[in-house]
């Protein structure tokens, strides 16, 4: 059974409060593996895509994970409901008007990419706009901008 507390406010700030020390806590990690700053920008958009996969979807099994404890086909499937394609499809819809220029170009350079992967449970026009916020995802990370990272995710995921 998942927990929520009543005031979904007060529990957007304590998640907004977790996800700052888990940010200090994983740039501490790439200094420690010795990970390199990066030119984001001169990424292809594919391969910004690839990396905005992974930390999106590490970012979402953290949310899970944090607010109760289940059984692992739970989280999966709540896991899912959040990184199919259709979903980011919406969330970037959403997040649209608080791009930036810059932002909006990684993200139509991801949409606009040529993919050689298809989509399974998909339309295409949802794969392509979820490939475009997988590549913004990817680029603020590899950019090393943390905040902005999550100012937009918790737009997306918490916002009317």
């Amino acid at each position: 059974m998942e927990t929520r507390l009543n005031n979904p406010v007060e529990e957007n700030k304590k998640e907004g409060q977790q996800g700052m020390e888990a940010l200090s806590v994983m740039e501490e990690m790439l200094k420690q593996l010795e990970v390199k700053k990066v030119d984001a920008k001169t990424y292809s958009p594919l391969a910004l895509a690839y990396m905005g996969d992974a930390v999106y979807e590490i970012i979402i099994r953290t949310m899970i994970v944090s607010r109760a404890n289940q059984q692992v086909n739970k989280y999966h499937k709540k896991a899912s409901s959040y990184v199919k394609a259709e979903s980011q499809a919406k969330m970037i819809i959403k997040l649209e008007p608080y791009l930036t220029e810059e932002e909006e170009a990684v993200y139509k350079r991801g949409r606009n990419a040529k993919s050689y992967t298809s989509a399974k449970n998909a339309s295409i026009i949802d794969y392509r706009m979820a490939t475009g916020f997988e590549a913004l995802v990817g680029y603020l990370y590899l950019k090393n901008d943390w905040k902005r990272l999550m100012e937009l995710l918790h737009i997306g995921l918490f916002e009317q």
